[in-house]
């Protein structure tokens, strides 16, 4: 084991000393590291490992698990409670998405951002949260503020499929085409639904220069 990961693991230890881990669906205890409870747990639905393929289809996606179940309800409060210190665990669960991306090595990680004043209501961007250990794991360069949100568009879940698509179009812009441009990139967020937002952010990173870019996922509702 690293220095740094033994590091790491001893701040864990002194954090779950003064507040012990819960379970990221039902608020339950849990030993250090594990983000759900033994019966969340049982609700937890893997997606089967499988390429990530290339393409700019919005289709070019990995994800570790279904949307649903104790995945879903974490998620949920992780971002609206809000929960900031769910980042950990769901950031492990995470690292298991690497094996999705078979093989791919990115330059580049970069988080799907939020608009100013929603992060401002929240305190925190929870793809940028996600995609630190991810960026770690792959020993590359994270870029929490690559992209900029132009627009502050109404909350995707409200939405139909072609009203998604309409309503993040053209709403992210690369911050400085000099970071990206000529990049494999690795876009991270915690939840894909339609495909609607991630594929408007491959577009503005494509705009930018980038050479490729691919995305992962905490979890990814079925189709």
């Amino acid at each position: 084991m690293r220095i740094s990961t033994w590091i790491r693991f001893l701040i864990e230890l002194a954090i779950s000393i003064v507040a012990p881990p819960r379970c990221g669906a039902c608020g339950e205890a849990v030993s250090l590291r594990h983000a759900f409870c033994a019966s969340c747990a049982r609700t937890v639905v893997a997606r089967p490992v499988a390429a990530c393929p290339a393409g700019g289809d919005g289709r070019s996606f990995a994800a570790p698990f279904i949307y649903g179940g104790a995945v879903a309800r974490a998620i949920v409060r992780f971002k609206y409670d809000p929960r900031p210190d769910l980042a950990a665990p769901l950031g492990e669960l995470m690292r298991r998405g690497v094996a999705h991306l078979a093989g791919y090595a990115p330059d580049v990680v970069v988080p799907v951002p939020l608009h100013p004043s929603r992060l401002t209501e929240r305190g925190f961007n929870q793809a940028a949260l996600l995609a630190k250990p991810i960026a770690r794991e792959l020993r590359a360069r994270l870029l929490a503020r690559a992209l900029v949100r132009t627009r502050d568009t109404p909350k995707q879940a409200s939405l139909g499929r072609s009203q998604r698509l309409h309503n993040v179009r053209s709403a992210f812009v690369a911050r400085d085409a000099i970071d990206v441009k000529g990049k494999r990139i690795l876009l991270v967020d915690d939840v894909r639904t339609t495909g609607a937002t991630l594929l408007a952010c491959e577009e503005a990173l494509r705009r930018a220069g980038a050479l490729e870019v691919r995305s992962l996922v905490l979890a990814a509702a079925e189709t």
